[in-house]
Parts: C-alpha cells; structure tokens; sequence
C-alpha cells in the first residue's frame, strides 16, 4: 500500500510508462567468440575488453575503466559484462562427498539426520565452507561464518548444532525435564522472510526425531502476549523484534540456551538492530575460555553473513571475548561471483522499463523467474503495476507493505504462481531462491555490500544452471558504485566499501553537509 506523499510521483511514472514504445538495449558482445579468447570482461567498445586481470594491487583510478565516462549522457547505450568463469561442473568438483567428510573428520551424526539430509534435502556432498565450518561449530567454538551467498552457510552452522542438542537431551543432565518455550537453540534472524526459510530447512532435517522448532515472527506478538501458546521447544527460530518482546515479557525463557546463531549477521549488527540485540545478548553466559569452561553451562555464539563489517569485532567485544571467536571464510567473499553472468547497461531512467520489460518477457517465455530489486518500495510497487499491466504475473514485496498483505508473497513466488518478484533489499537477504535465473537491478544498489546480496539471490548450490544479473545505470551516484565494482573485477581484487551500516552512513553523510554548510558540529558529533 502505498504511502500518500508517494502518490503523486508514483501515479506520474505509472502513467508515462503504461504503454511501452522505447527500444530495449541488447548487450551481446563476445557471444560468437571462440570459447578460449573469450574476455574476462567484454564491452561495447572493444578497447575495454579485459583477457588478463590488471595487478591486484593497483590503486583506483590507475587503470582504463569502461564505465570512466559514463556520468555523461553521451554514454546511454553503452554496456559492459563481467563473463562467467566457473561452471557448475567447477563448482562441484570442489565439494567433498558427505560420508568421507564426517569418516575423515571423526564426526558421527545422528542416522535421521543424515537420512533427511540425503533424501528431504538432495544433499550428497559439503561445500568448502561447510567442511570449514562444521567442525568448529561441533566443538562448541564461538564461530563467524563469512562466506559468499548461496554456499550453504545455513546448514553449515544447523547440522552441528542439532546433533549437539540430540546428544544433550540423550545425556543424563537433560533427564530432568525442561519447562515449556525453554528453547536449547536460538537462531536470530533480520526479516521474517529468512526465518521461514530457515525453520523449513531445520523440519526437514527433524523429520523423524524428537527435536521440536518453533519460529515466532513479527506481526503477531500482541496476540501471542494476549493469548501466549506453551510447548516442548528445543530450536526457536525468530525476528529480533518478536523475539525481545516474548522474552522481556517472560513467555520464553533463555536460561537453558546453549546456541546463539546471528543469521545475516552484518544486518543485526548494523545501528538500526544492534543496541537492542546488544541488551538481548548479554543475558547469555556465552564462554569466555573455551578450553576452560563446561559446555554445558555456557553458550555458543554463531554468526554467518555473505559480508562482514570491518568494525565486527568492536561490536561483539561488549558481548564476548573476541580472541575466543574462529573466524571461518571462504576465499571468494567479497569477491563478485565467478560463476554468475553480470550485464551493466547505461542507459537513461526513461528508457528503464522498455528495457525491463523486453528482459523479463524473453524469462517468462522460458519459464524462468526473475527476482527484479528497486532502491524504494514506491519503486517496487510500480514495477510490480507495470507488469502485470503489461501480461506479466508478478508479486510485490517491500518493508512499506502492511504485515498481513506481505504474509506469504515470498513463498508464492518460490512455489512458481508467479513469474516475477518485484522487491526491495528485504528480499535480498538470505533468502533462498533456488528456482530463479535472473537478477534485475531496475535501480542500481548504492552499497557495495548490498549488490552482494542481490546477486546471491541466483547461482546457488541448490542450483547451478547458467544465470545472470542484470543491472540498469541511469544516475552519476550509481555510476560511482559501478566503477568501483568495474575496478575490483579488473584486478580480481576484493570489493571495496562492503560495510552495510546504512544508520551509521546516513549520519556521516549529514553531518558531513553540516559541516559543508559551515554548522559548527561538536567535536563528539563528528566522525
């Protein structure tokens, strides 16, 4: 629903763009290239095309950019690609059989587990973070997972810790019994989006034992405070918000949680989550001296994100003691996705939904989803307008949506009733889109960290077919971001700036153009 100062701007474009006449730009450079002298990176203006990355170390602005002129407006209708180059085929090969892994490693899981595992789930094989990763999570170390999206960070930190509660609820201590929503594990998430996903996940993997999962979203706490529900809870999965109401109000109780997971870790710990999960996480007695204290009196504290805040450590130091946490990476993070397509085309905002619409059309054809991301929910909900005015089935998500209409619209598009997802940045987190193929930025991210996510959205494990994103510049602050990127994937370097404390940027912004504006801004204030 959109919100009434929207109106007037979003009506005007709708009506500008409800019949469709512009000609859509057709990046296809390289295609009839002979396999090997195929470029890193092809461009429209074949000066730019890229066979040899430049020195890693070379500085910005030290070498030829395609995009260096594109804040001009003699640039529309240029376009640049970063080719793919790994195949599934690569991908695979690094990833090591499941029963070798665990022989090797001397884990045993429990057999359902394992059964679920191989039969509910598909999985035959871990990926290199997951073989980073479960074992330390297994030995109950603090543990920071930052890998790229879509390698199965999820199952990397959930295998490990629901055989832990198995072994606790089989052992002696836990034969005395614990009270109602007294979880053992609590898996914290940004969105409630994410932590559907992620309870599906933990059922499947449950199916025939006795652990139980209980997830609690935003929406609906006033009524579970009114009328609360009690059970058998051993992994509570839940937004931060809910979560803090339940518990200050006593309905669930933490004093026997030995598991702690921050999911999406940079998006909980950027200003607008962390002073509230920052009081929410001191209540637990997480180890200070892994080697010295009982595991079954202290709690483990997990976090996994495709991209980490370089100030991680400063903001979890109130919470444990840093020198305890393992970091666990994959080599690939904050590097852009080997094995994925990425178009960036320059051309004006007039012509956007032409070009948009010629894309998505050619997708539906081949009965292909598409995830489309815009900057604004008044951007997304005309996006999604525009479609399906246009004969294309398409779904809206954003944060500005009322709770009860935003209710399942995810899982719609996961279960196929739509061809489109039309969506802002709370669809970019986490949120496992095995079914799609194509990413479209219709508004370019103007973070680093966030073009991260969106791409993660395709090219996962689950699913390894060709894909490709898709981005439209039209404007000279998206123009900035791109040339960073352009400058990373020249070099093979990592990306720059993938910080996503968004708070914490908007007040530096403000109080930078105070101080532009000759505002005395008080030494404590500044930055």
């Amino acid at each position: 629903m959109l919100k009434r100062s929207k109106n007037a701007a979003f009506l005007g474009m709708f009506r500008l763009y409800t019949t469709v006449t512009a000609t859509a730009v057709k990046p296809n450079p390289g295609a009839a290239l002979p396999k090997k002298q195929r470029p890193l990176i092809s461009c429209k203006r074949t000066q730019f095309h890229l066979y040899v990355p430049a020195p890693a170390d070379s500085d910005f602005g030290t070498i030829p950019l395609a995009t260096s002129g594109w804040k001009h407006y003699k640039s529309k209708d240029d376009y640049m690609i970063f080719n793919a180059t790994l195949s599934k085929a690569d991908i695979q090969s690094e990833m090591i059989d499941i029963e070798d892994f665990l022989s090797s490693n001397n884990i045993c899981f429990n057999e359902k587990l394992m059964e679920n595992l191989r039969n509910d789930l598909n999985i035959k094989a871990f990926t290199n973070i997951q073989t980073k990763a479960i074992p330390k999570v297994y030995d109950s170390h603090h543990v920071l997972i930052a890998a790229e999206t879509g390698c199965g960070k999820t199952l990397a930190y959930m295998l490990p810790i629901l055989q832990q509660i198995i072994e606790r609820k089989q052992s002696q201590a836990e034969k005395i019994n614990r009270k109602f929503n007294t979880p053992l594990a609590v898996i914290i998430t940004p969105g409630r989006e994410l932590a559907v996903q992620i309870s599906r996940v933990a059922e499947k993997l449950c199916q025939h034992t006795d652990l139980q999962i209980k997830t609690i979203l935003g929406g609906n706490t006033k009524r579970l405070m009114v009328n609360p529900e009690f059970a058998d809870v051993d992994v509570l999965v839940a937004t931060v918000g809910a979560l803090s109401k339940l518990v200050t109000t006593g309905i669930y109780r933490m004093e026997e949680v030995r598991h702690v997971v921050l999911d999406e870790a940079d998006t909980l710990l950027d200003d607008s989550f962390s002073e509230k999960l920052g009081y929410f996480l001191r209540r637990f007695p997480f180890y200070k001296n892994h080697t010295q204290d009982e595991h079954n009196v202290g709690t483990q504290l997990i976090l996994a994100s495709a991209t980490m805040p370089t100030n991680t450590e400063e903001m979890l130091q109130k919470v444990i003691d840093v020198q305890t946490l393992h970091e666990v990476s994959s080599q690939n993070l904050h590097k852009l996705m080997p094995h994925v397509e990425q178009r960036f085309m320059r051309i004006s905002k007039q012509s956007r939904p032409s070009n948009l619409l010629n894309l998505v059309k050619k997708d539906v054809a081949k009965k292909q989803p598409v995830i489309v991301f815009s900057n604004k929910s008044a951007t997304s909900d005309f996006v999604d307008i525009f479609l399906n005015n246009n004969g294309v089935r398409s779904v809206n998500l954003n944060g500005d949506m009322l709770m009860k209409i935003r209710i399942g619209r995810f899982e719609q598009f996961q279960d196929g009733k739509y061809d489109v997802l039309s969506t802002t940045d709370i669809g970019s987190r986490g949120l496992d889109t095995t079914s799609a193929r194509h990413v479209i930025n219709f508004d370019f991210p103007l973070h680093v960290s966030d073009y991260i996510h969106r791409c993660g959205r395709i090219g996962r494990v689950g699913n390894l077919t060709p894909s490709v994103v898709t981005n439209f510049i039209s404007s000279r602050r998206e123009v900035e971001v791109v040339q960073r990127i352009e400058h990373a994937a020249r070099t093979g370097g990592l990306l720059p700036n993938v910080n996503a404390n968004i708070k914490n940027i908007i007040n530096k912004r403000i109080l930078k153009d105070m101080q532009a504006a000759g505002i005395e801004v008080p030494e404590e204030e500044a930055f």
